[in-house]
């Protein structure tokens, strides 16, 4: 399970079905899954900004989290994009082998 990678990412709404379609079909995430609705408050340029997002969630193996970070940084609209990873601690081994098959060999 440590070479599995949960990668959050935060975008506009009007974005996230390309991004996601585009990670998967570059073989840089076995799932991506669309969180449609969030809102967000965070600082940027010394003042508080609220902006209505969506959550990607992406399941990728730990192989493939550099050139997925790359990838987002590349093809984001934003010019510091949220990038979150974790490592799995637990998770169905089916699931976690069908991650790892779909985004290259095991470490």
């Amino acid at each position: 399970m440590e070479n599995i990678r949960v990668v959050f990412v935060t975008l506009p709404r009007d974005e996230a079905d390309e991004l996601a379609k585009s990670v998967v079909e570059e073989r840089l995430a076995a799932c991506v899954n669309i969180v449609p609705k969030i809102e967000s408050y965070y600082w940027w340029n010394g003042k508080v900004n609220h902006d209505k997002e969506t959550l990607l969630i992406f399941k990728t193996s730990q192989m493939k989290v550099e050139a997925l970070i790359s990838y987002v940084k590349e093809n984001h609209p934003y010019d510091i994009p949220e990038i979150i990873t974790f490592q799995l601690s637990e998770g169905l081994p089916d699931y976690l082998d069908w991650v790892i098959s779909e985004t290259g060999t095991q470490e």
